[in-house]
């Protein structure tokens, strides 16, 4: 919005044109996003807990968890706020991925508050019917996949990119909207998976995000593009703005969800942050780097799919409870240590992911 404003001042003040570069508007991105958060964050954690949108701890959980029953839920919805005002405010509103990703973002980001609102406010432990969550994520996540496919503008927007190797690069033909389908939801589900405890799930967000935004800076310039042998995909560049207003929101929501929690994400949050790593991994084609970025994530997931495979196969549990990072609450690792710990492994696998920029 003010880049529009920006070009139509520059025909009398060229100083203006200043904001044509994606850097310093990510800049005021970041920043934008930052003070929301720390401006609406107590105004919104009052509302939260006027209202008694408590947190619901289950019986069966660590026994550190139930001091934390009625902890007010649903500040995800305080980031997706930041993201959404800043993005509207920064971001070359002329750009398709930027309303592709807007798109996804308030999709998930309805699907989880419907969820939320079920549990907290309606005191209904299911929540959100199963079949109805998956059916709204699918929507949202086949809707992205259908606008980027169909507006690709060049093959290499459609090709999955194998990381280490120049030249190796997939058709995926029709494939394209499969693969864009799966990346996005279960990114989506994974990054809900992971938030169990104070801060475990944003910090790894904000990291791989930054990641993905050095991806999408380069590959939406063809200087660095080209020297760096990955697919040039016109546009992409934008998304480094939306990255730094995600970036700004999660670090001002952490403020506020640090150990000890004030408030906790819930669904709303975790959900479409989760989608909105899925589409932008998807636009810059780096869905393999995703998965080594987001290694937190994955073995969140995979934990759980071995828990529930093996106690129905068998009758035995092979953690003592998942998501992993609960089970080591349970073997009495301190709940900083697990979070800590946890956000030192991504960024170790957020430099691994960064070096496939170069090791090719």
């Amino acid at each position: 919005m003010l880049l529009w404003l920006a070009e139509y001042l520059a025909q009398f003040n060229s100083g203006f044109l200043v904001l044509q570069y994606i850097t310093l508007r990510a800049i005021f991105s970041v920043l934008t996003a930052l003070f929301i958060a720390f401006f609406v964050g107590p105004l919104m954690i009052r509302k939260l807990k006027q209202y008694q949108v408590g947190q619901a701890i289950r019986d069966d959980g660590p026994k550190s968890h139930f001091s934390k029953a009625g902890t007010p839920t649903m500040g995800g919805a305080l980031i997706l706020l930041a993201i959404i005002l800043s993005t509207l405010l920064w971001a070359d509103l002329d750009n398709r991925y930027v309303w592709i990703t807007l798109g996804v973002v308030v999709v998930f980001g309805a699907v989880g508050w419907v969820d939320d609102w079920r549990k907290v406010i309606q005191k209904n432990s299911r929540g959100l019917p199963a079949k109805w969550k998956y059916l709204w994520q699918s929507v949202g996540a086949l809707g992205a996949a259908c606008a980027l496919y169909f507006t690709a503008q060049s093959p290499a927007e459609t090709q999955l990119i194998v990381p280490f190797f120049k030249d190796v690069a997939i058709n995926m033909g029709v494939f394209y909207i499969v693969l864009t389908y799966f990346v996005i939801n279960g990114t989506s589900n994974a990054v809900n998976l992971t938030d169990g405890l104070d801060g475990l799930a944003i910090m790894p967000t904000v990291l791989v995000a930054a990641a993905l935004g050095v991806f999408a800076y380069a590959s939406g310039h063809t200087q660095f593009a080209s020297y760096l042998h990955i697919p040039y995909i016109a546009g992409s560049g934008e998304l480094v703005v939306m990255v730094a207003a995600l970036c700004g929101a999660g670090l001002g929501f952490l403020w506020f969800n640090t150990y000890p929690a004030q408030v906790f994400m819930g669904d709303v949050g975790a959900l479409a942050l989760g989608a909105m790593l899925g589409v932008m991994a998807v636009i810059v084609r780096q869905e393999i780097v995703l998965f080594i970025m987001g290694g937190v994530f994955v073995m969140e997931t995979v934990s759980v799919m071995m828990q529930v495979a093996s106690f129905k196969l068998t009758g035995r549990r092979i953690f003592r409870m998942a998501p992993i990072h609960h089970h080591f609450e349970l073997k009495g690792w301190p709940e900083p240590k697990i979070i800590v710990r946890f956000w030192i492994i991504t960024v170790i696998l957020v430099l691994i992911g960064l070096a496939t920029l170069k090791i090719r």
